[in-house]
């Protein structure tokens, strides 16, 4: 997948993501980059239990990345703190 890509699916998954995690988002940037992040750990995720990872902008890869998003954005407001409730 291009960067444009990424860039696209993180932000998707991690806007998704802050809203089934805590309804509000952790914000534009922090969104796209815990998206990406999510994707990367979604798909890890997904191959290592034998399923395929992203594979491009559709919606099994969106599916995945915002699994991913909802594990990294849990595990950043158990770390960080979760101010925004």
């Amino acid at each position: 997948m291009s960067w444009i890509s990424w860039i696209i699916l993180g932000l998707v998954a991690g806007f998704i993501g802050g809203r089934i995690v805590n309804n509000s988002g952790a914000g534009f940037f922090r969104n796209v980059i815990l998206g990406i992040i999510g994707a990367v750990v979604g798909g890890e995720l997904f191959s290592a239990f034998g399923a395929h990872s992203v594979s491009g902008l559709n919606i099994y890869s969106m599916i995945v990345a915002v699994v991913g998003s909802v594990i990294v954005l849990v595990a950043y407001h158990a770390v960080m703190g979760n101010k925004n409730t």
